[in-house]
């Protein structure tokens, strides 16, 4: 079969060179995002509560393991790897894809406790002195997302639906963003690795023949 000449195999390594470094910054970027809206939910509308008064779901981690340090494993792989063209080929053939599938179980973790952070809304005073989740029963068509008016049932910490409803979406986002880039490095990996073909610094090696 025609090999490229070198100049078309040296433009095509600049363009993945390019690509890995970009997606490696896009996801250190929201791996740190995700970390920062994950210790905000600790402080609900800046105040500093009792472990007993914040929502349990942040205890899952979901920002700052799922979405952060799994996602940073593999960014900070692209990120070394893309000054070396192939990134599938830089540690061998099969761990930065692993790394990408782990960073996209991360990802989806992220996306599942967000989902579920928003359905079952914040852990607050009702005004009684004792702090539940007011909305947790509702159902979807129901749901408090929906219904603006009644986030003032919740009376303490002050605008916590909103600081709520803001940190869990912004993790949802990130989760989901995460999930699709990772997967996309994954699916490229063992595309590389069994019919693919990876051109690094002007020569071509060629897969799964």
């Amino acid at each position: 079969m025609p090999v490229p000449s070198p100049a078309d195999q040296g433009g095509f390594t600049m363009c993945s060179e390019t690509g890995s470094r970009c997606t490696g910054m896009l996801l250190l970027t929201l791996a740190t995002t995700a970390i920062i809206a994950n210790l905000l939910l600790y402080f609900p509308n800046g105040q500093v509560l009792a472990p007993a008064k914040v929502t349990n779901l942040v205890w899952f981690f979901h920002g700052f393991l799922g979405a952060g340090l799994l996602v940073m494993v593999p960014a900070v792989m692209l990120l070394r790897a893309g000054g070396e063209g192939c990134w599938a080929h830089r540690r061998g053939m099969l761990f930065p894809v692993l790394l990408a599938i782990l960073g996209t179980m991360g990802a989806v973790y992220c996306v599942v406790i967000s989902s579920l952070g928003l359905l079952s809304g914040p852990f607050c005073d009702t005004g009684s002195g004792n702090y539940t989740y007011p909305f947790r029963n509702d159902t979807l068509e129901n749901s408090y997302l929906f219904n603006r008016p009644s986030w003032t049932t919740c009376q303490e910490p002050e605008h916590i639906v909103l600081w709520h409803v803001v940190l869990f979406s912004i993790l949802l986002g990130i989760g989901a963003v995460e999930a699709a880039l990772c997967l996309s490095q994954a699916v490229s990996g063992l595309c590389d690795i069994f019919c693919g073909t990876c051109i690094r610094k002007g020569q071509v090696t060629i897969t799964g023949l």
